[in-house]
């Protein structure tokens, strides 16, 4: 039985995905579920908001095989295989794989084997390729008996997304109240129907290849891609409702996200997005908590007043605590996860 595996996914950046990712996972490993966290984004963002500097030189430095995401499937570049993944135990029950600039290099390898997966024969290596951030993920989570793998990727529609989109079960669309989010969004939904249908041919394809009964134990993930919902990064806030410059983009997202992503009719009449049960929330800003909390590397609700989080920041603490809470509850119940 696989470990269900999350992905934060918007081909359009800036919508405060990374934080979004790092506090989700504190959160979940706080409320004792075993959190494996995949840094598959090559500018590797999350892995810096987890170790420091020097931590991330000295793993980068030395190479060592299944140091780091890239360093797990490197070997496939070559005659090997996939390298036995070492995790960084960030917390209690939070584990890192971290991520690595050179993993963009392993695009080109998922590019030239997506076609040779839809041959006659000769299917393994294609298959063990393009199925193998699933396999490193599984791996990882097998290690330290993990309940669920959260998972960041860049945003972009390109070779790595496509490979770590097949390995995923869900799928959490983060938004910002913007045109650009929301033309991200129009390309996503159709991306990810198409990923999942032509990543549907090559399973049927393995499934009635001879390789298949050569390699009786080897598993390929599903492809399921399965949208359960979005969030929406707040921008100006007044008397805690986004301010009339963003409301228009803001609900527009609701009938956007039914037509592109779900592929069903808008609602009639118009849902307004805060009725919207497919908004799982609506981020904060949280201010100046942010770069308190960068600076003293911990997620915001565990700030402290000897951190600088007195009067009206300890409420803001208490409050981000509470939301986010919130948010992991929702995640894990469209996951049949119980918390």
């Amino acid at each position: 039985m696989s470990i269900p595996v999350l992905t934060f996914f918007n081909n359009k950046g800036g919508v405060g995905k990374t934080s979004l990712i790092y506090h989700l996972a504190w959160t979940f490993a706080g409320l004792r579920k075993r959190v494996v966290i995949i840094d598959l984004d090559p500018q590797a963002n999350l892995t810096a908001a987890f170790l420091d500097e020097d931590s991330i030189e000295a793993i980068w430095n030395q190479q060592n095989l299944g140091s780091t995401i890239y360093q797990c499937v490197k070997p496939l570049t070559g005659v090997g295989d996939i390298a036995e993944p070492v995790l960084q135990n960030v917390a209690t029950d939070l584990y890192l794989l971290p991520g690595d600039v050179n993993l963009s290099g392993y695009e080109d390898a998922l590019s030239a084997e997506w076609p040779n997966s839809m041959g006659d024969n000769n299917l393994y290596r294609p298959m063990r390729i393009l199925s193998s951030f699933w396999q490193v993920m599984q791996k990882a989570a097998a290690k330290v008996q993990a309940d669920m793998i959260l998972v960041d990727i860049g945003p972009n529609l390109g070779a790595i997304n496509r490979s770590v989109l097949l390995a995923t079960d869900y799928v959490v669309i983060p938004l910002g109240a913007d045109l650009f989010s929301l033309q991200g969004l129009k390309n996503l939904g159709p991306t990810l129907r198409s990923w999942k249908r032509l990543w549907q041919k090559r399973l049927d394809n393995w499934n009635a290849s001879a390789d298949k009964s050569n390699f009786p134990d080897f598993l390929l993930p599903k492809g399921r891609m399965q949208p359960i919902g979005y969030l929406c990064q707040q921008h100006g806030v007044r008397l805690d409702r986004p301010v009339k410059a963003y409301d228009k983009w803001v609900q527009r997202i609701p009938d956007v996200y039914r037509e592109s992503v779900l592929d069903e009719n808008p609602s009639t009449p118009p849902i307004r997005q805060e009725d919207d049960p497919y908004c799982l929330a609506t981020i904060k800003h949280y201010r100046s908590l942010i770069p308190m909390a960068q600076e003293h590397r911990k997620p915001i609700f565990n700030l402290t007043s000897a951190d600088g989080a007195i009067g009206a920041h300890a409420n803001a603490v208490q409050d981000a605590k509470k939301d986010f809470k919130q948010l992991a509850k929702r995640i894990a119940d469209h996951m049949g996860i119980t918390l």
